[in-house]
């Protein structure tokens, strides 16, 4: 069982999920602890799964990727091994950059990038359509982003 955070672990986290890039010093000065404790901290963070990884935020327009697409996929029932299958062909398409099992009328709900709507189309024959199981797509195509974050609320909002 994890320990329960404390203040200055979410102080941590709330620091590196802003910038990654600061030093062990650097948090260590901004929480108020020497270094040696903030790197303890940060490796039992890390071992208890609060920190999954560390990766650099690219800018996917710079890329070429202008569209950001919400894929809605309906799909016919699959076996076990059918479904296996399908994980592994979505997670070996680096333009799909999440997937979700959703409840309703659609089966799972993909977020795409692509560099124009032409690709896209091709994309959704070429390859969506042949994912395994898939019978229909239904696409909802971003006009641009007002709020975009990766950042997780450390502490839930209160309402009563």
């Amino acid at each position: 069982m994890p320990a329960p955070l404390d203040a200055i672990d979410i102080k941590i986290l709330e620091l590196m999920q802003k910038d990654a890039s600061l030093s062990t010093g650097e948090l260590a000065e901004r929480v108020g602890l020497s270094q040696s404790p903030c790197w303890r901290r940060i490796q039992r963070l890390r071992e208890e799964g609060y920190i999954k990884g560390i990766v650099a935020v690219v800018d996917h327009e710079k890329l070429g990727y202008k569209m950001q697409i919400f894929a809605q996929v309906k799909m016919t029932t699959l076996t076990e091994a059918e479904r296996a299958n399908f994980y592994k062909a979505i997670n070996s398409i680096p333009e799909i950059q999440d997937c979700w099992t959703v409840f309703g009328e659609m089966d799972a709900m993909m977020k795409i990038l692509a560099p124009d709507v032409a690709w896209y189309q091709d994309f959704i024959f070429s390859v969506l359509l042949k994912l395994p199981g898939v019978v229909d797509v239904r696409s909802i195509v971003t006009l641009g982003a007002q709020k975009s974050s990766q950042a997780v609320p450390l502490v839930a909002r209160q309402f009563r």
